[in-house]
């Protein structure tokens, strides 16, 4: 069952995850956008929040479970 459980999670990709790039910031299965303009953007997920402080920060990409935020992105904070 174990093979069977790690597959799924696989194919669904149900976690949180944050990937950090150089002037970017991708979030894969998020719950809520709280806040967004162009200096903080607060996302929300299952377990709490993450706040992404910057300048000139923008939505690139919004997807249903995904959002790509891009800009010269100051620090990051996880509550």
């Amino acid at each position: 069952m174990k093979l069977i459980d790690r597959f799924r999670n696989y194919i669904l990709e149900e976690e949180f995850t944050i990937n950090i790039y150089p002037n970017k910031i991708n979030i894969v299965n998020y719950t809520s956008i709280n806040h967004f303009d162009n200096h903080k953007v607060v996302i929300r997920h299952k377990d709490g929040e993450v706040i992404i402080n910057g300048n000139n920060l923008v939505v690139s990409r919004l997807l249903l479970d995904e959002i790509l935020i891009t800009g010269d992105v100051k620090n990051i904070e996880l509550r």
